[in-house]
């Protein structure tokens, strides 16, 4: 399969960074892992579970408001950019 992937730098204080690298040796895998899975469960999880809720409601016949429909965010600002 294959993946298309960004290359990003982030910075870590030394706390985070040994909780990470810690909690990554307990588990197995590594530290990017853990901060990909998290960063999918922090910002997707929503607009998946919103993204589900619009395929049923469209499989209802109903009409969706424009406060339910899923836009993109800006992960800087936390609004959306269309």
């Amino acid at each position: 399969m294959l993946y298309i992937v960004k290359r990003t730098q982030l910075y870590l204080d030394d706390d985070l960074w040994q909780a990470l690298h810690t909690k990554a040796a307990i588990e197995k895998t590594t530290v990017s892992d853990l901060v990909r899975t998290a960063a999918r469960k922090h910002y997707l999880d929503d607009s998946e579970k919103r993204q589900k809720a619009l395929m049923a409601l469209s499989a209802s016949g109903k009409t969706a408001p424009t406060c339910l429909t899923p836009r993109p965010m800006c992960v800087t600002c936390g609004k959306a950019h269309v």
